[in-house]
């Protein structure tokens, strides 16, 4: 069979081109199938950048929609989600791509290229990882690069957008390729396909670009992390970076308005709510721990004691047990509310819980377990029939 022309190769920004079925293939399994094309507008999955998605048209008006695309040795398939008898080796079709879709690619792979490139050229990292996913770019570097050089180099990436440089396409000869340098992920047999932006990056690659920088809109790096020696960077571009600022924007709004606080003085908000919330916590502590120890001292000193206190987090379910367990050697529980049940701890001095905790978590439809003489989990059941089970057999 005929390798399949990439038109998409000499020119990103066609979205339509009429094509001859070279092969067509049926899908028991989902109804549809893929076809081969002698010519095709629809990038393959390959490099880090996902499939193009789109229709074929058949000449009867029938529409497939293209799911997903692939390359195998030199033909391209297309996914289809139907496979009519039209759809013979032979039959005329006219392939048109979604193109928010694939242009959202292209501002994304170009971003990638220019904020690779300087970060080569600033901190000799090479690109190990790339991949661009469906809320955010994902990149590897080689090397650690700290946040003040991340932010250097997304202000260089973004002043290449701003100058607006071409991104220029080219086919070197053996010989000009030879004397270029130029990243490269791996060894590629045959013609080498190089894209150079001016100023940033000269690389090779098969994929989709913007035909100048100004076209990328932003580069923003979201998050970034300690991996495997280098670091691994959350980026968006273009049209993604627009709508991550918008997003950011409106969660700052909201901020502000439960703090009553300008958009300015949100952080300053945060802060003072903050230790607001860790002076309350220690009073909250302290007034638990008053509670747990009046508690406590009702106790005779082989006494049962289950208790139920409402709002207690883990921590004051085990204090609270804890404590009951240092006033008597009898069976101690602290049971607390909440929206799926009951928060348990079970405890007992010098005793052995761990078979009645399992015991409740059977019959409670729990969850949880510990060391001898205590335990704790959780279970679906109010803390009374929590409660009722555990003196059952006392």
């Amino acid at each position: 069979m005929q390798r399949t022309e990439k038109y998409f190769e000499n020119d990103a920004f066609r979205k339509t081109a009429a094509g001859v079925i070279l092969a067509a293939e049926a899908d028991a399994k989902t109804g549809g199938g893929r076809i081969a094309l002698d010519g095709t507008v629809f990038y393959p999955e390959g490099g880090g950048q996902p499939a193009d998605r789109g229709t074929l048209t058949l000449a009867d008006g029938t529409v497939l929609h293209v799911t997903d695309v692939h390359e195998t040795n030199g033909i391209i398939w297309h996914t289809v989600d139907a496979l009519p008898e039209a759809a013979q080796p032979g039959a005329a079709v006219t392939g048109t791509i979604d193109w928010e879709w694939r242009f959202d690619k292209m501002q994304q792979h170009t971003g990638e290229h220019i904020l690779s490139g300087i970060l080569h050229q600033m901190f000799g990292a090479e690109n190990v990882g790339f991949h661009i996913g469906s809320d955010a770019v994902r990149m590897d570097t080689s090397v650690p690069i700290s946040a003040e050089g991340l932010r250097e180099a997304e202000l260089a990436a973004n002043r290449i957008i701003w100058e607006n440089v071409p991104v220029l396409i080219t086919y070197p000869t053996p010989e000009e390729l030879a004397a270029l340098t130029y990243r490269s992920k791996k060894e590629i047999a045959g013609q080498v396909r190089i894209v150079t932006i001016p100023g940033a990056d000269v690389c090779a690659c098969c994929g989709t670009h913007t035909a100048a920088t100004g076209q990328v809109g932003q580069i923003k790096i979201l998050t970034s992390g300690n991996y495997k020696g280098g670091v691994r960077l959350s980026v968006v571009c273009g049209g993604r970076a627009l709508r991550e600022a918008q997003a950011m924007r409106g969660r700052q709004a909201d901020i502000g308005a439960l703090l009553s606080a300008k958009a300015d003085q949100t952080a300053v908000a945060v802060h003072r709510v903050y230790d607001e919330y860790t002076a309350l916590k220690f009073a909250h502590f302290g007034l638990c721990s008053q509670l747990f120890d009046a508690l406590a001292a009702q106790l005779g000193p082989d006494e049962t004691a289950i208790r139920t206190v409402p709002g207690l987090d883990p921590d004051g379910l085990h204090r609270l047990a804890a404590r009951l367990s240092e006033a008597t050697t009898g069976l101690c529980a602290a049971l607390t509310p909440s929206e799926k049940g009951t928060g348990y701890c079970i405890a007992q001095a010098g005793g052995d819980v761990r078979a009645l905790t399992n015991a409740l978590n059977a019959a409670l439809n729990g969850r949880g377990g510990g060391k001898p003489g205590i335990c704790q989990g959780s279970c679906a059941a109010t803390p009374e029939q929590v409660e009722e089970f555990l003196k059952k057999d006392l």
